[in-house]
């Protein structure tokens, strides 16, 4: 259709070349035609721009919703119309860029909310901008409670995100694209059809794919575009970010550490204590299941797996009692003849796994550094089927250190650090972080 367009449009011209009245027109047609090019290059740009404005979904699911929730309470407070609770915008903004330094300052609001979260410094994050700040508050203000009821083929989510109009964006750019090759071809005819009527010559048209301009240009991006993917593929090599098996018993977070509050340490109790944060094993879980012994909680929380079929609790819970060894109905341990119990342990399926020649403390991260769970493995309270949240990469784990303040103070675990406690009290510093005290060696995690 573009070029049906064109043509007409070069033809029209051509009749008008012999009507001397258009020869007094032409030089202000061929400005105006190049005067729109640049028009249409110009607008382009700026609409570029309007797509490359912060997302602030993206930003919030990376930096803040391993603790925050845009409408409830997780580890730190619901974030939705925080930008009207908090003292100003510019508060928030050096809040967000270093907490632990606002509440050193005395900051009456700060201190109020340090010491209403259970005294749990925020993690700073300088490396934002107040555009991308301001991104985040707009997109945690424009999520709704979901209202969707879970239908028979699995369930849905009436919650709807507002990410902007971005296929307007698209459809824009895509005009203003298809424009400027109209008027290009347009500017390329008028000066064809001038040259003609001047006795130039006018040089031959090269296909573009004989072009060696174009030619070179299309190696040269196929090379470039061929290293990018070859080398992202290797270094995503072993990653299992959103990995999400089947495990042998539907086991809920949601219901489990969610809705019933039970504290993670309970059944991963060596996370506070050793590399390992343990996997319990079934005596743990009869703990409670030997009195519960159906899922009661079907009204308020229907259980889906991720493909969106039923899941029965109470059958889920009787898989339990057949690797525990419980008879329900006898309400004791089914046992073998030489009395032990006829117990079998279940083979969970790993999620996170690093490789190797990499180590990692529990202990170190838990009980040392103050670290929640939710900061590695996401809002674990709200997943029915747990999946790896985090990308675990080594850029991943150096950023966390560079940005991560330990809980420096009342720890003896740092009392060797004389210099950094002087400069505290000195007003010289106002924390200490990971990469301070070693945290982005190559020693610290590979040796």
């Amino acid at each position: 259709m573009c070029c049906s367009f064109a043509q007409l449009y070069l033809k029209g011209t051509l009749i008008l070349n012999f009507i001397p009245v258009f020869e007094s027109i032409k030089p202000m047609i061929r400005k105006i035609a190049n005067n729109t090019i640049v028009l249409v290059i110009a607008l382009f740009a700026c609409n570029f721009t309007s797509i490359a404005a912060p997302d602030g979904k993206a930003l919030f699911q990376s930096n803040c919703a391993s603790c925050h929730n845009p409408l409830k309470d997780a580890t730190g407070p619901a974030l939705k119309g925080v930008d009207a609770r908090v003292p100003s915008k510019e508060w928030l903004y050096d809040w967000i860029h270093n907490s632990p330094k606002v509440i050193a300052s005395g900051d009456k609001y700060a201190n109020d909310l340090y010491n209403k979260w259970g005294k749990t410094v925020m993690t700073p994050f300088p490396s934002l901008s107040t555009e991308e700040i301001d991104a985040i508050i707009t997109y945690v203000n424009s999520v709704e409670p979901a209202a969707a009821v879970p239908a028979a083929g699995g369930s849905t989510q009436a919650a709807k995100d507002s990410d902007g109009p971005a296929w307007l964006y698209t459809v824009i750019t895509l005009i203003l694209a298809v424009l400027a090759i109209i008027m290009w071809r347009i500017n390329h005819g008028l000066q064809r059809v001038s040259n003609d009527k001047e006795g130039i010559a006018t040089p031959r048209d090269i296909p573009l794919y004989r072009n060696k301009v174009v030619i070179a240009l299309a190696v040269i991006l196929a090379f470039i575009f061929a290293g990018y993917f070859i080398v992202d593929g290797a270094i995503n090599l072993g990653r299992q970010q959103n990995y999400q098996p089947e495990q042998p018993i539907f086991y809920s977070h949601k219901v489990h550490a969610g809705i019933n509050q039970i504290n993670c340490l309970y059944c991963h109790a060596g996370a506070e204590k050793s590399r390992h944060a343990m996997i319990p094993s079934p005596n743990m879980c009869m703990n409670c299941h030997k009195q519960i012994n159906e899922y009661t909680g079907e009204a308020q929380h229907p259980l889906y797996t991720a493909e969106g079929e039923k899941v029965d609790g109470t059958a889920e819970i009787q898989k339990l009692y057949k690797y525990a060894g419980w008879d329900p109905a006898k309400k004791d341990y089914i046992r073998n003849a030489d009395g032990s119990i006829k117990a079998s342990p279940v083979k969970w399926v790993k999620i996170h796994n690093l490789p190797d020649h990499v180590y990692f403390n529990h202990a170190q991260h838990v009980n040392v550094g103050k670290v929640a769970c939710q900061r590695c493995h996401g809002p674990i309270q709200e997943m029915d089927e747990v999946y790896q949240f985090s990308p675990l990469s080594m850029g991943w784990c150096v950023n966390c250190h560079r940005q991560t303040q330990v809980q420096f103070a009342d720890n003896n675990y740092y009392s060797i650090f004389e210099k950094y406690h002087e400069e505290i009290k000195s007003g010289k510093r106002t924390g200490v972080t990971v990469e301070d005290i070693g945290g982005a060696e190559c020693m610290k995690c590979h040796y």
